[in-house]
């Protein structure tokens, strides 16, 4: 078994212009040694390198890449992590100063989600990103690393020899992906119809990267998705079916990470996953209580929610839908112990406390977005009256000699399809 590379992450820091920290640099740069290490590399440094001005051949100053480079060498680094955006030349001219691998924040991201991706949606989504990126910085000189780890070609591996491909032919290569890309879309769409054709409300789970989706997902599911202490463990939406306390049914997507800084390149390759988010009748934003940059992590959710409300994605009305969920309470005492406003509802998917709480709050979204209707139906008509008591919320019932009269709230979709049924 080859030994685990040896990897160094490396955070150019800079203030924000108006003085104020939307970040700390020791949270940010632990979040950076955590997707590290999430792909299986042993950080055996890091370091926070106050960044005065931007360097347009090696974004470092001279003193800082001389003290690093020292530091990689006495480390016997193989890998060192910017947790920035470099350009081609300065990651050039980065690895001919420090003789080793450099690789950026999108790199490692990239390289995360080749080696996570599962479904085949999920692997054209990454290589499609990945091409993109890597156009203007073909690596030919790490194929060693090619024994060590699997991956997308960032740290070596089978992605390694499509890099070593022409421009041109990783042109066509980018069009043959898009066009599979698209018919995944479709597909993906004549699913949604036929789930619009036996309509159940759908809830979509997103949040931050390691905030407890898919912990939650399977204990309201009883599902067993992957769920791990790690960033970016879920990256192939799920669903699965989820009975609510009303006897209601609907449907529960769980969906990839977000993250701060989501490289552009995946924001557009992963759209098609979020697509789940657009067609939510309630949104469960999970938010992870107990972490000292929570408030950080839940603007970038909130800021990637609003660009896809820009684009049209994701419709202006999203908020309206959305219930916050401040998970892992127990790590602070409990759910009575965390502060919760507008709405929000605290529960642990671990130990299963106000789980009972957040299905109700789910129910009653759900039922503010149901319309009232009355029927009166034939006795006899009991396919009808059965379906009404599947697909809606009976307020009252009536059975008379010549009509049942039913009392009902449905979803709009549902209540259409009612009515157009003979």
């Amino acid at each position: 078994m080859a030994d685990p590379t040896r990897a160094a992450v490396i955070l150019p820091w800079e203030k924000s212009r108006d003085g104020a920290e939307s970040r700390a640099a020791e949270a940010r740069l632990a979040e950076a040694v955590g997707l590290a290490a999430s792909i299986g590399l042993v950080v055996v440094h890091q370091a926070i390198l106050p960044l005065r001005a931007h360097r347009p051949a090696t974004l470092l100053g001279e003193g800082q890449i001389a003290a690093q480079g020292e530091a990689l060498a006495t480390h016997e680094v193989t890998v060192a992590i910017i947790d920035a955006a470099l350009s081609p030349v300065q990651q050039r001219n980065l690895e001919r100063a420090w003789g080793c691998k450099v690789i950026d924040r999108t790199g490692l991201i990239l390289d995360i989600f080749g080696e996570r991706a599962r479904t085949a949606e999920g692997t054209l989504q990454v290589e499609l990103a990945h091409l993109e990126y890597q156009r203007s910085r073909l690596v030919r000189s790490w194929t060693h690393l090619e024994r060590q780890r699997g991956g997308f070609g960032f740290l070596g591996g089978p992605g390694e020899t499509q890099i070593e491909a022409d421009r041109r032919l990783i042109g066509e290569r980018i069009v043959k992906l898009k066009r599979e890309l698209e018919q995944v879309r479709r597909t993906r769409g004549l699913h949604r119809a036929a789930r619009r054709r036996v309509p159940f409300p759908m809830i979509a789970l997103v949040g931050y990267t390691n905030a407890g989706k898919s912990t939650l997902f399977n204990a309201l599911t009883g599902a067993e998705v992957t769920a791990r202490d790690q960033l970016f463990a879920t990256l192939d939406p799920t669903m699965r079916g989820l009975r609510l306390p009303s006897g209601r049914r609907a449907i529960l997507s769980d969906t990839v990470g977000f993250i701060s800084e989501l490289p552009t390149e995946l924001v557009a390759a992963f759209r098609a996953t979020l697509e789940e988010v657009a067609e939510a009748d309630v949104i469960l934003h999970v938010r992870d209580a107990a972490h000292p940059d929570s408030a950080a992590q839940r603007a970038d959710v909130i800021a990637v929610l609003e660009g896809m409300a820009a684009d049209g994605t994701l419709d202006e009305a999203w908020p309206g839908r959305t219930i916050e969920v401040l998970n892992k309470a127990d790590l602070l005492g409990g759910v009575a112990d965390v502060p919760a406003r507008d709405g929000a509802v605290a529960v642990s998917a671990i130990t299963g406390e106000g789980l009972e709480a957040l299905a109700a709050a789910i129910d009653a979204r759900i039922a503010s977005g149901m319309e009232r209707a009355s029927y009166d139906l034939p006795p006899a008509d009991g396919a009808r009256i059965a379906w009404l008591h599947e697909h809606g919320e009976v307020l009252a019932r009536h059975d008379g000699p010549e009509a049942v009269h039913m009392e009902v709230r449905l979803l709009p979709a549902d209540r259409a399809r009612f009515e157009r049924m003979a």
